[in-house]
Parts: C-alpha cells; structure tokens; sequence
C-alpha cells in the first residue's frame, strides 16, 4: 500500500528534453489510484458497519430503556397494590372492629344472640381478608414471574449480541 511519505518522496527520473518519464508518473499513479480506491471502499464498508452497529446500538438501548420502565412500572404497581392490599385489610378489621364494639352493646340485651352473630361475621371477614391476602400472594407471585422472564429476555438477547 502506497503511504503519503511514498508519494511526498516520489522521484521521477527526467528525460533530457522532454522532463519526468510519462510512463513512470503513468504507472505510478495508477498504483496511486487504485490504492485510494481500495482505501474509499473500506471506508465506505467501515462507515455502512459503523451505521449498522450504530442503529443496533440505538435499537438496543431502546430495549432497555424499556425494560427498566417496565421493571419500575410492575415494581410501582406492586407497591400499590401492597398499599392498597393493606389499607383495604385495615378497613376491614376497622370495620370488624366497630361492629364488634356494637354488637357487644347489643350483647347486654341479648347475650348469646350477639356472641354467635359477632362469630360468624368475624369468620367472614378473615375468609375476606384472607381470600384478600391470597389475591395479593397469586399477584406477587405473577409479577416476580414477569420480571423473572423479562429478566431472561434481556439474558437472552445479550447472548444474541455476543454470538
């Protein structure tokens, strides 16, 4: 391959009259020629990789991008969820609570009555609030398991790029 120094350090013989050899210059710049034309193809071939790389880069980069929103959308939506899960079960045992104290009231008027009502609402609202607990685990378990997948998606996709 012809460098720079090669052509800045080029001489030509002269001829007696008529100056340098026209088929020295000829021929050498032919070799300048196709030098440079193999040099414009790789680089052509080069900046076409560059590009390709570049847009793959981008490409991937909007996947993760994507990922981690969904990642910290599933993890908000959990946390609300738990909140939700939480404040309805506290609710809930406000509510037991309150009717509790008023069938307690009642209790002074008819005892056994108001113990065997109490019971059997309290019994339900375990059940509720067990029955609510099970839905928050089953959610849980379905978003630990989404972010498990996306989780090997991402592993998978990087193995996609190594290879």
């Amino acid at each position: 391959m012809i460098t720079p120094l090669d052509i800045e350090n080029k001489k030509f013989n002269r001829q007696m009259m008529n100056g340098y050899n026209v088929v020295e210059v000829d021929e050498f710049l032919d070799e300048i020629v196709e030098d440079y034309e193999k040099n414009y193809k790789e680089l052509a071939t080069a900046k076409s990789k560059i590009d390709e790389l570049t847009n793959s880069l981008n490409h991937y980069k909007n996947i993760e991008t994507t990922l981690q929103n969904t990642l910290v959308m599933a993890q908000t939506a959990s946390e609300e969820v738990k909140n939700v899960a939480k404040q309805q079960s506290e609710q809930i045992l406000n509510e037991a609570k309150k009717q509790a104290e008023d069938m307690v009231k009642e209790s002074k008027i008819s005892a056994k009555k108001a113990l065997d009502e109490l019971d059997e609402q309290i019994k339900v609202k375990e059940k509720e609030y067990n029955d609510l607990k099970k839905q928050f685990d089953i959610y849980r378990a379905k978003m630990e398991s989404l972010l498990v997948s996306q989780t090997e998606l991402l592993k998978e996709i990087n193995k996609g790029e190594e290879e």
